[in-house]
């Protein structure tokens, strides 16, 4: 036990003068007809120097420690001079204990974005203030990738990371941008947001905690004991979807971790999965062809 102790001391204790984030950030323009495409160029450094020079946490990371996230942003519409369109979509990584695998914690598709950029513009990071849709985007998604990462080295640790996040939207609304108020729709910035600091939605994080730290971190020591208990971290998401069945961030745990799940129980240590079968499918039967990969 003490090892898993010491290093989640680790990624937290440590203190460096390096930033937190390593993202790789790649901007699809490929959809839009404009003269001056050496803008984007512009956009994905201004963008990729601003996700990872900003020091977000008073935290030390040493630069092995850094969050590993693929920030990709797709625009689809250029309706004005410097004004843009798109969706985005972010990828978030983190390293299983004492293997060389990275297990993906956040996949979380944003279909609605929209906001103003000219070029060489310089992006500015206050916390207390609204400098641009932008610079809110970023910032949000800066402080959620902290809080999903936090989240699955101690149980609801990212939650100070998620209240930041929270004051990002708050500050938002009043920009009139789209996903930063409930009215905008069920899988929005809001209500990612408001779903994990709300206490209803606690078993997602209780799932995102005991799967990480009590499960993958500890594959290695005995695998069997692990696959238990990361099944049934899994099968504990039924209480949620009982209450809620139609629980986004349920969606979002399968969106993130569908494909690795069917990999850890469909080889290596066998363990009896019939109820964690039966949970998937009723909790999420659009991927049912998936779960009938998890042998039995």
């Amino acid at each position: 036990m003490s090892k898993f102790i010491a290093f989640t001391l680790l990624i937290f204790a440590l203190k460096t003068n390096a930033q937190e984030l390593n993202c790789i950030v790649t901007i699809n323009a490929s959809e839009i007809g404009v003269s001056n495409r050496q803008v984007f160029t512009t956009m994905q450094s201004a963008i990729f120097e601003y996700m990872n020079k900003t020091k977000w946490t008073n935290i030390g990371y040493k630069t092995h420690e850094k969050i590993d996230c693929n920030l990709i942003i797709n625009i689809l519409e250029n309706p004005s001079a410097n004004q843009y369109t798109g969706s985005l979509q972010l990828q978030v990584s983190r390293p299983v204990y004492n293997a060389t695998y990275a297990t993906p914690i956040l996949n979380f598709n944003d279909n609605d974005i929209n906001f103003n950029y000219e070029e060489y513009q310089p992006l500015v990071f206050n916390e207390n203030s609204f400098d641009s849709n932008l610079v809110s985007l970023l910032t949000f998604y800066a402080y959620t990738i902290l809080g999903f990462q936090a989240d699955t080295f101690s149980y609801k640790g990212g939650e100070k990371f998620f209240e930041l996040a929270e004051n990002v939207v708050n500050i938002s609304q009043q920009s009139g941008g789209s996903g930063w108020k409930k009215i905008d729709g069920n899988t929005t910035r809001f209500q990612l947001n408001e779903n994990l600091l709300s206490e209803v939605y606690d078993q997602f994080r209780q799932t995102m905690y005991d799967y990480h730290i009590n499960g993958l971190d500890r594959m290695v020591d005995n695998q069997r004991e692990a696959k238990e208990t990361i099944g049934n971290s899994i099968s504990d998401l039924q209480n949620l979807f009982n209450d809620r069945p139609n629980t986004f961030l349920i969606r979002v745990f399968m969106d993130t971790k569908s494909d690795e799940i069917v990999d850890i129980f469909s080889d290596g240590q066998r363990i009896d999965t019939s109820k964690l079968r039966e949970v998937l499918s009723r909790i999420f039967p659009a991927l049912d062809p998936k779960w009938k990969k998890i042998k039995i």
